[in-house]
């Protein structure tokens, strides 16, 4: 499994599935690294040596974005592509070539709390005033649609009585890294 990553920020998942794929732990190859902007993501990648590009997204450049990003990921050979924290809808050339073989970590149980705008805080915010009990985060399938592929794995954490929407995000993003791992490791 030959994998590229997608990612806005610090890319959690992306470090993660690196550091199994370096332990032996996953039987895959990290191939490349797309960001849409400068971020924490591209240093990391740097530091591991893996290959990387920025190729922005914003107003026009959106449909030139796609054709540039399905030939990066073409010449690196990507089987798989893994979206670490990216905040950007793909395009309809990536989703095409890529179908069936794009995963996205989303910080809830979906399909509550996902969608347009619900990302980050604003997802833990939303459970938060929910009033649930336990909330968690969805490994999903990538389509057309925000948050809106089949999911292929979860995994709960509670939302205990007095949790602040810091402590329900700490919990959350605790689990995510290992999540996304045990997911590849199902799929290689």
């Amino acid at each position: 499994m030959r994998i590229a990553f997608f990612a806005s920020g610090s890319g959690s998942s992306l470090r993660a599935i690196v550091a199994a794929c370096a332990a032996g732990e996953l039987a895959a190859t990290p191939v490349l690294l797309i960001a849409n902007r400068d971020c924490k993501a591209i240093d990391f990648a740097k530091s591991h040596d893996l290959p990387h590009q920025v190729i922005p997204t914003v107003g026009a450049q959106g449909e030139a974005a796609d054709t540039r990003q399905l030939a990066a990921l073409k010449a690196a050979g990507a089987d798989w592509v893994i979206l670490s924290g990216y905040l950007r809808k793909l395009g309809p050339l990536v989703l095409g070539a890529y179908a069936g073989r794009i995963l996205n970590i989303h910080p809830a149980l979906l399909p509550a709390w996902g969608g347009a705008g619900m990302y980050g805080r604003k997802v833990h915010e939303a459970v938060l005033a929910a009033g649930v009990t336990e909330t968690g985060a969805s490994v999903h399938y990538v389509d057309g649609e925000y948050d809106h592929g089949a999911v292929v794995a979860q995994q709960r954490v509670p939302v205990l009585p007095g949790d602040t929407v810091e402590v329900i995000e700490a919990r959350v993003m605790a689990i995510e890294p290992a999540l996304f791992v045990r997911t590849l490791k199902g799929l290689v």
